[in-house]
């Protein structure tokens, strides 16, 4: 699917580069999280791996709601319930709420990330009841475990998505503490004025609370159509659109072009995926603080 070009936007200019070095700076970023990483050994003397490890990288939860479902006695592993820092070896029998659970396959697998770029009119889940195209149909299967999507687009937005086999990356990479930018281009129709901008990064009052841009950067455009870069540090649904709209604004298209150090190249069409090398996995895999 190609984008279609607008009169009033240069030829040579395109919404998915940010007209500052901004993004320079983004590689060198780190999630503001309010607690630091763990440093607790995975694999004990005894052999195993620790619990929550193994279903945080499956997907299953994050670390931390692993440790509720212990206290809450949700976990049994050979018809006991599971204790705190239990580590899961090779014959153990797995249930969690009495539903059998094949822990090997996630075991040391090892972990892969794509950058999808979803088209509008796909949908960020596993199957839809309205028989909506979904972005999972358009991913490599797995052999072991399941495709974790990195945060949501809605419908109507295109752009970067993050998918990651590892539950406990793409936890640390969502959860609201971490603050992890998202940078957008947005095209406004409508007219835009300094103290509008103003607005935006100060704070406006939604209907979940206050929320502001952390950076508005014009990029290009002539008349009622122009194009901006905008950066969020949360993930609100509709946040980018809501914002623009208070001001009496009106989004025509919006596209994610960058999620933490991970950008959008140019060259991944719509429908299209690469998978992050080496080098970039070890890069993303700090950021997240793992």
């Amino acid at each position: 699917m190609k984008n279609k070009k607008h009169p009033s936007r240069p030829k040579a200019q395109n919404p998915n580069r940010k007209p500052s070095n901004r993004r320079q700076q983004a590689k060198q970023q780190a999630p503001r999280s309010k607690t630091a990483p763990s440093t607790d050994k995975a694999v004990n003397k005894e052999g195993g791996e620790r619990i929550q490890k193994v279903l945080a990288r499956g997907g299953l939860g994050s670390r931390r709601e692993v440790e509720r479902w212990i206290e809450e006695g949700r976990l049994v592993v050979n018809g006991k319930k599971v204790t705190p820092g239990y580590h899961l070896k090779e014959g153990d029998h797995l249930q969690l709420n009495g539903r059998v659970v094949k822990w090997e396959k996630y075991v040391m697998q090892p972990t892969r990330v794509l950058v999808y770029h979803k088209p509008t009119g796909e949908v960020v889940s596993r199957r839809d009841p309205e028989g909506r195209p979904v972005v999972f149909t358009q991913l490599p299967r797995l052999s072991v475990g399941r495709w974790i999507a990195v945060g949501r687009l809605d419908i109507n937005t295109s752009g970067l998505l993050l998918v990651t086999n590892n539950g406990e990356l793409a936890n640390r990479l969502m959860h609201p503490s971490t603050e992890v930018e998202r940078e957008y281009a947005v095209r406004i129709l409508g007219e835009v004025d300094d103290e509008m901008l103003e607005r935006l990064k100060t704070g406006v009052e939604l209907e979940d609370g206050v929320a502001h841009f952390d950076d508005i950067q014009f990029y290009a455009g002539e008349g009622a159509n122009k194009w901006y870069h905008v950066v969020v540090r949360e993930g609100r649904n509709r946040l980018v659109r809501r914002l623009w709209e208070s001001q009496g604004v009106k989004v025509s298209r919006l596209k994610r072009v960058r999620y933490g150090p991970a950008m959008l190249p140019e060259r991944i069409k719509s429908h299209s995926y690469y998978e992050l090398d080496d080098k970039e996995l070890v890069l993303l895999m700090k950021f997240a603080g793992l």
